[in-house]
């Protein structure tokens, strides 16, 4: 039999902005691919001044955004209603909210934990574990974690993430490989550290790496089916 047709099928977007460095190149990505879902991390003042105003609102009307520091600062952006949830602890600002897909609940948590920098590595553990157990404490709930997770699928941590029954769409889409940092080297020598992972009910159609001018990351857009 055919695979029924899914009630919804959405873009996701995850963008990190080199401390708003890339924001003009974010902008342009949001009027060309137009994504449903959208996970920004190094969202800056001047950065969260303008997703806040009309010409994104006209498209992505459902905003969440936390923290204020050029690194620390983070968004969701939406084009379905959002209800906004606590936040995973870190460093850097780790927002989630409830997206209501045609009436479908789904789970949208931002990933940015800090770097493996070698006086911090207990840090990252830390902030990575956090997210372990926000997986792991999903429930039944379709969620979707994005975002630079500051780690590969070498990384025993990210690993940890993944084994909660979280998966990484990249992967399940064959472009697992694909470095997205740092740009000017990738893919040679490059890593792949920006994911979009998803839960049960959610299933990868696709994924693509899009540069974004300014910003040391490629983003990473996946267009996913959402099931009942």
């Amino acid at each position: 039999l055919p695979d029924p047709e899914p009630p919804a099928q959405i873009r996701v977007l995850t963008a990190n902005l080199r401390q708003g460095q890339a924001l003009d190149a974010l902008l342009a990505a949001l009027r060309q691919e137009r994504p449903h879902l959208v996970s920004v991390q190094e969202c800056d003042a001047e950065c969260a001044r303008r997703l806040r105003g009309s010409a994104v609102r006209d498209g992505h009307p459902y905003q969440v955004f936390a923290g204020d520091g050029a690194a620390e600062g983070s968004a969701i952006l939406s084009t379905y209603p959002l209800s906004a949830r606590p936040r995973v602890p870190g460093t850097l600002s780790m927002p989630g909210a409830v997206a209501d897909v045609r009436g479908l609940p789904v789970r949208f948590q931002v990933a940015h934990p800090m770097p493996p920098e070698p006086l911090r590595l207990e840090v990252w553990r830390r902030e990575l574990a956090a997210l372990r157990t926000f997986a792991a404490r999903r429930g039944g709930e379709r969620t979707i974690i994005a975002g630079d997770f500051n780690a590969t699928q070498d990384h025993a941590a990210f690993r940890a993430i993944v084994d909660t029954g979280m998966r990484d769409a990249a992967r399940l889409a064959g472009r697992s490989r694909t470095a997205t940092w740092p740009v000017p080297l990738a893919p040679r020598v490059g890593a792949q550290i920006d994911h979009v992972l998803v839960s049960e009910r959610l299933v990868p159609v696709r994924a693509r790496f899009l540069p974004l001018a300014g910003s040391d990351h490629l983003a990473v857009l996946v267009e996913l089916r959402v099931y009942e």
